[in-house]
């Protein structure tokens, strides 16, 4: 769950949404990481007991780089890995692979994200642990990938397959209901990018316990 630059998710407000993600995790024992601003991660990883990643940062070793992003300061505030490349944070390739090498030398899980098959099948080649697969356009509009651009999702998981066997594939853009949840895992997904769908719910708690249950459920039938 990324919360963005949301004053619903920024501050106190960032602890309390990330205690429901972490209730609602230890209920379900589905994995919920969230990605609070970077002013936040010391007190988020501080207060929960969940998974806590950076939003960004940058391909830069320890020097004088003011107004970077270091890998080992995010790693040192509690964060456990990163987002990198997000559609509203876009990088180049070559910066893409160099923050990849920073956080596997940091100890931090890379989670990339790819707009197309193209990009993600570049990326796979960079062996992060993560990529979600996430078209700009449908970002924020609460039209979910799985239900408009499905071809995306299997197309690139097929390629990236190929290239790469064991990143783990999410998908993200529009993801707001259980169902948006369900379609992702049919398709594929191991896992979804959510935002907005939750942090800007009036009720944060139901959406997540829904999205949760459906995983829990796609899950245990998978078995």
């Amino acid at each position: 769950m990324n919360f963005k630059t949301y004053i619903e998710a920024t501050g106190k407000h960032a602890i309390e949404l990330a205690k429901i993600a972490e209730n609602v995790s230890r209920e379900t024992g589905v994995t919920i990481i969230v990605a609070p601003q970077f002013t936040d991660i010391e007190p988020v990883s501080r207060t929960v007991d969940i998974p806590v990643f950076s939003q960004h940062i940058d391909s830069v070793k320890p020097g004088a780089y003011t107004g970077h992003v270091l890998a080992e300061a995010v790693r040192s505030a509690g964060a456990e890995g990163s987002l990198v490349n997000h559609s509203e944070k876009r990088i180049s390739t070559s910066e893409i692979a160099g923050t990849v090498k920073v956080c596997s030398n940091a100890d931090l899980v890379s989670a990339v994200c790819a707009d197309t098959t193209q990009a993600s099948v570049d990326i796979a080649k960079m062996l992060p642990d993560m990529i979600a697969i996430e078209p700009p356009e449908l970002i924020g509009t609460g039209i979910s990938i799985s239900k408009a651009r499905p071809e995306l999702i299997t197309e690139s998981l097929k390629q990236i397959r190929k290239v790469n066997p064991s990143v783990k594939v999410l998908c993200g853009a529009g993801v707001t209901t259980a169902e948006d949840v369900s379609k992702a895992l049919e398709l594929g997904s191991e896992g979804v990018l959510v935002a907005s769908g939750v942090v800007k719910s009036k009720d944060p708690r139901t959406v997540l316990e829904s999205m949760a249950g459906k995983m829990l459920s796609e899950r245990k039938e998978s078995f």
